[in-house]
């Protein structure tokens, strides 16, 4: 008995946790404390995804794609999905094929809205100007 509850217990705390990600949803200040009396840290851009580490009384601490921790007014994020090309230049294809013709490349740092993901490690993706297409999952950050 004992033993399956270790079994069990090792197979729960091996298992990876789900990050939950948010897009800042107008240029606000990060600060190093959940309070306006905190350091202001530095800007963080409109459309920027972050991930959701903890919330607290109107504040959410969150990580962005540097690894950075800092606090933000949780008023400023919203629901819908971004991701950031985490690469020089990331390669937006068709389907979700490597073979698959060439839609657009986005510059490193550039926000793209995520619609969903796809079989084989691929995420499509939407450029701000309307483009549509796939993008390898190790190009991007926030998924």
């Amino acid at each position: 008995m004992m033993r399956c509850l270790c079994v069990l217990l090792a197979a729960t705390f091996s298992l990876p946790a789900l990050a939950e990600y948010r897009t800042v949803e107008a240029a606000t200040i990060l600060y190093d404390a959940p309070s306006l009396r905190g350091s202001k840290l530095f800007v963080i851009r409109r459309g920027t995804p972050v991930e959701l580490i903890v919330m607290l009384e109107g504040w959410s601490k969150v990580r962005d794609a540097d690894g950075s921790l800092a606090w933000i007014e949780a008023k400023h994020l919203g629901s819908r999905r971004t991701v950031i090309v985490a690469v020089a230049r990331g390669q937006v294809r068709q389907s979700a094929v490597e073979s698959a013709p060439l839609v657009f490349e986005a510059e490193k740092n550039v926000s793209l809205d995520f619609l969903e993901t796809a079989p084989g490690g691929w995420v499509k993706v939407r450029h701000r100007d309307g483009q549509t297409g796939f993008v390898r999952i190790n190009q991007i950050w926030g998924v």
